[in-house]
Parts: C-alpha cells; sequence; structure tokens
C-alpha cells in the first residue's frame, strides 16, 4: 500500500497549528490573558464567578424548596384558596415557575458579554 492510497490528515493545510503555534511563542491575540478580545472563553479559561452561584442557588431553590413546598401544599389549602388557586392548579404551577425561571437563568448564566 502506498501513500497516494487515501487520506492523509494534514493539520497545516486548515491553517491551525500557525495560530497556535504562534500563541505558544508568546505573539498574537492570546498571548497575555489566555484569549483574545473578542473570543468566548472555552473549557479551563472559564471562571465560575456570580453567574455561577446564582445558578447554583436556582437549581437548590428548583430541586430542594419546591418538592418540600409540594409536599405541605395539601395542609396549606387555605392559602391556596386565597391566592385563586385550586389544588391541582397549585400543583401544576409551583413546579412550573422555577423550571421556567431556571431555564431562563440557565441560557443567562452561560452566555458571556
Amino acid at each position: 500500500m502506498s501513500d497516494d492510497d487515501g487520506y492523509v490528515h494534514d493539520p497545516a493545510a486548515f491553517g491551525e497549528d500557525e495560530a497556535e503555534a504562534e500563541a505558544e511563542k508568546g505573539g498574537g491575540p492570546r498571548a497575555a490573558g489566555g484569549t483574545a478580545p473578542g473570543d468566548i472563553p472555552r473549557g479551563d479559561a472559564r471562571e465560575f464567578d456570580w453567574r455561577g452561584w446564582v445558578l447554583v442557588v436556582a437549581i437548590l431553590f428548583a430541586f430542594v424548596v419546591i418538592p418540600v413546598a409540594l409536599y405541605f401544599l395539601p395542609r396549606a389549602q387555605g392559602f391556596v384558596a386565597s391566592l385563586g388557586l385550586s389544588l391541582r392548579d397549585a400543583f401544576l404551577v409551583l413546579p412550573l415557575l422555577p423550571a421556567i425561571v431556571l431555564g431562563a437563568l440557565a441560557v443567562w448564566a452561560t452566555t458571556r458579554p
């Protein structure tokens, strides 16, 4: 079998190795801070900042507080009725609202300005 029989991968043909080699030498836009100003941080370059903690609090609220509230909901029928909801409506709405908020927060926390 000769070298002409199939595909041979050549990363240099795509220009990716040149950019990585330039960054490793200390030149290029990624030298100082790890990312260029217009780049989106990926992998190890991402930080767990206050947005991540907001998302953690929302997850704890949705997976701990709401199930506990659902457990005690039948005992709070008077409060549920004062809100104008039946018990069935409360069982549907109570988990739905944190799910919507959690989805919106997840998108917000993962997108960087």
